[in-house]
């Protein structure tokens, strides 16, 4: 960690778009368009951590359909 991150006291969001892709937001500021919250708020390594822990798969949903539906007719 640097000193920067050390010194950090923003609180953070958790953010998903719709491709069901992660990220963090400072929780005082809105959203930037197309990203809802996750559910999660904290520090930056909290949120961080959290992503760890829920996005295990990071193929865009719109990627993981199109394999399924190619799985499915082969």
């Amino acid at each position: 960690m640097n000193r920067d991150e050390d010194e950090d006291t923003t609180i953070y969001n958790v953010v998903v778009n719709h491709e069901e892709q992660y990220s963090i937001w400072p929780a005082d500021r809105e959203n930037a368009l197309g990203w809802g919250d996750a559910g999660k708020s904290g520090t930056k390594q909290e949120c961080l951590a959290y992503i760890k822990e829920v996005w295990t798969d990071m193929r865009p949903l719109s990627l993981r359909k199109k394999m399924e539906e190619a799985a499915q007719k082969a």
